[in-house]
Formats: C-alpha cells, structure tokens, sequence
C-alpha cells in the first residue's frame, strides 16, 4: 500500500474517532406493538421517543382506599381506547397517595387493548407538538404521562406552558391524552397576596388578575382528581395488602394483631407519612426481617 495513503487512513481514523463521541446517538426506532411505554428525550434543539421497559406488577386492585378516584379515571381511559370523547386529566394531592401508581395501573389494565404510555417531564412540554405529531397516525392509544407538574413561586414558564397545552390539547388526534399529577390544585404556588386586590362587582366577589391567571392552567384539565392523606385505619388497610402480597409470593405464614398495627403505625410517625407508598416500605420492610429471622 502507498506509505501516504497509509498516513492518510490512520489519520483519518484518529480524526473520526475524537468525533464519534461528539455525534449524536443513533434514535432507537419503536415497534409500538410489543413497546408498551416510551419517554420524550431532548437532544439538543430536538428529541426523540425512547423506548422504556415497563414492569406491570401494579394492578387496579393494589390500589386500596382510593376507589373513587380509580373508577372515575377508570371510566375516562376506558372512553379514550374506545375511540369516545374522554377529558385530559389532572391527579393532584398528598405525595405518596397512588396518583402515578393508578395511571401505571391503568397502563396494565389496557396494555392488551392498545394502550401505551409516554412519560414528558415538564421542561420539555414545549416539545408537546413534537410529540404529537409522531403519534397522530399510529393506530395505538396515547396516554401522554407528566409526573409531578407543578411550578415554584417567581418562575413564568406557567404562562408559556399555558398557550402550548392550548394550542397541543385542542388540536391533539383522539388517540392522545394527557395526564398529570400534581401536589398542588393549581400547579402554581397560591399566596395570601393573591387575595388581596379581590374586587366587588354588583355584589359579587371577582378574583384579581393575578389568580385568574394562575387558575387558567389547570383548567386545560377537563377532568381533576382529588387524593387525600390517608387515615390511620386507611393506612393499615394498605399495610396489610402489601404484606399480604408479598408474604404470599414468599410462601410465609403470618396474620395481622395489635403489634403488627403498632409497628406500622411507627414507622409511618418516624417519616411523617401515612400513605401509599410508606406502607409498601413497612411492607416490605416487615416481611423482609421475618424472611431474615427464618434463616
């Protein structure tokens, strides 16, 4: 081979390999029948789906305590995979209650039917149209999944928010949904100050702009969903799913008494928490160190 020809390949080889890692990564191409759910990733100016392995261990009938909220979006998401007008929807309250754990439920429950998920943070809502547009044509049923949707006080990409959900809800194919969760009604932090420039209009009390403001961004939510903290009672009932779940998939023996209640009810005071997800803790917790004192 020619010596310059030679050089040349080398160092062609040195040059492309110092660039590879600068490229962007190949965009993974997702087979919607066996993909189940996907998350939006931002690359650069742009992004892309990428695929997500799902587990669907949590079924409907985990969900202890919240039978209201569960058949209401229920009853919405079963519209939706039926091709019926359904509302986009906002899950909002105490963390830990079952407001993400229901939506991945529901994935489970309809999965069969053509059901998938797509997991948006909320930086990348203003991708919203992006996503949309690769979903329109597909003969699948979207969900557009947004966890924990919610803006601190000083911070105004609420507003641009605002006119993308308008302009990507109203125009949205009818195989895409949007569903969020939330710890606040309103997404946005509410203060005192916000009440105070009300005004009294022919005897009727008016919020200031302020609060209109503010309110407008949940209302492109047809549908809202209340979770509350859980009662000491609710609590256990929960506990005692969980270990009743997993102690049966263990094969371990065991019955629920006043010391089991006792524990649990410690371990949800030491966290400041009784809800949902500390009782799959304790749960878990629990079954593990009977498991342990077997052996």
């Amino acid at each position: 081979m020619d010596p310059r020809l030679n050089a040349f390949l080398e160092r062609a080889e040195s040059v492309l390999a110092r660039l590879e890692p600068l490229l962007p990564a190949p965009r993974p191409q997702i087979d919607w029948n066996t993909t189940l759910a996907a998350r939006w990733q931002r690359d650069g100016r742009s992004g892309y789906l990428m695929p997500l392995h799902v587990s669907l261990d949590i079924r409907l009938s985990d969900l202890i305590g919240v039978d209201k909220q569960r058949d209401q979006l229920g009853r919405n998401t079963h519209q939706f995979i039926n091709g019926l007008p359904a509302n986009h929807a906002l899950l909002w309250g105490s963390r830990g209650t079952g407001k993400s754990s229901l939506v991945r439920a529901l994935l489970a429950e309809h999965a069969d039917a053509g059901l998938r998920l797509i997991e948006i943070e909320r930086d990348h809502l203003a991708d919203l149209p992006r996503v949309v547009e690769q979903l329109q044509k597909l003969e699948q049923r979207f969900i557009l999944f947004c966890d924990d949707l919610s803006f601190e006080a000083g911070e105004g990409d609420y507003r641009v928010l605002k006119s993308v959900l308008d302009g990507s809800l109203e125009q949205a194919p009818d195989n895409v949904l949007l569903y969020a969760t939330s710890n606040r009604r309103h997404l946005v932090p509410e203060k005192q100050s916000d009440n105070e420039n009300w005004k009294m209009v022919d005897g009727e009390l008016h919020p200031n702009e302020a609060v209109e403001d503010k309110i407008a961004l949940s209302d492109r939510f047809g549908l809202w969903l209340s979770f509350y903290p859980f009662s000491q009672e609710h609590f256990l009932n929960v506990v005692e799913h969980w270990i009743g779940q997993l102690a049966s998939a263990a094969g371990l023996d065991w019955q629920r008494d006043e010391a089991l209640e006792i524990l649990a009810v410690r371990w949800a005071t030491g966290r400041g928490n009784r809800n949902g997800r500390c009782a799959y803790q304790f749960a878990r917790y629990w079954v593990g160190l009977q498991l342990l004192e077997q052996k």
